[in-house]
């Protein structure tokens, strides 16, 4: 058994445990694979453990690795993640090549994300990315923007809107982790409760992390982004 299959199983055991804590059903939180500056040898070990689903925030750098892994002799289809900043100019590269999106908080990247995903590929799943605390290097919009750019999102054709996504900044302890969750799944409750026309799949809260998947399961997330708790230490590659 490889080092990551050993870690996929920690990282399960983990999960579980915090739904028990949280009073959840064990299958109510969806494992999120960040796969970012690992090779696609890393990728085919953990989908030979069993792992589906593989987040990326260098787009370029994952659809060089997605067109490797193709050619892999896989158990199953995998299903790619886009949780890095989009820009104007790699819209196309997400729209042809990941399944979801997580970090949508313009209109702008939104429309050409529908107006550029193939026909022949099914929508684009998205979840609007949410600034909750603040944090001056964060992406995402104002949580008082966030029905109003989920409610433009939902009426463009090519992409379905499934949730929220957020990345806080690091807090300290586990008290301080669960009071940002918690407000990011009360703003994700606020939203599915309006019941807006093109949001009748609005189920999904991605947040969590490695250091603070605990808290995000106690409050409510529903996929957590875990990394180097699956593949090691991360080495980050030059400015790019």
């Amino acid at each position: 058994m490889t080092t990551i299959s050993n870690n996929l199983q920690r990282v399960h055991a983990l999960i579980a445990g915090a739904c028990e804590q949280a009073g959840r059903p064990a299958g109510s939180v969806h494992l999120l694979a960040v796969s970012k500056t690992f090779g696609p040898d890393a990728v085919q070990a953990a989908a030979l453990a069993g792992q589906r689903s593989f987040g990326e925030n260098y787009i370029q750098e994952a659809v060089e690795k997605m067109a490797v892994v193709a050619e892999f002799e896989l158990p199953h289809r995998l299903e790619w993640h886009c949780i890095g900043p989009i820009q104007s100019n790699k819209t196309r590269l997400v729209a042809e090549h990941f399944d979801w999106a997580h970090t949508v908080d313009r209109l702008r990247i939104a429309q050409r994300l529908s107006d550029q995903r193939p026909e022949s590929l099914p929508p684009l799943q998205v979840c609007i990315q949410v600034n909750l605390d603040g944090g001056a290097n964060k992406s995402g919009v104002a949580p008082d923007e966030a029905l109003e750019l989920a409610r433009e999102a939902a009426g463009l054709p090519r992409i379905l809107v499934r949730g929220l996504m957020s990345i806080p900044e690091p807090a300290a302890d586990f008290e301080s982790q669960l009071q940002v969750h918690q407000r990011a799944k009360r703003l994700f409750d606020d939203i599915a409760a309006q019941q807006v026309k093109g949001l009748e799949r609005f189920d999904t809260l991605s947040m969590g992390m490695t250091d603070d998947l605990a808290a995000a399961v106690q409050a409510g997330s529903t996929m957590v982004r875990v990394g180097s708790g699956i593949f090691g230490r991360r080495h980050y590659p030059a400015a790019r």
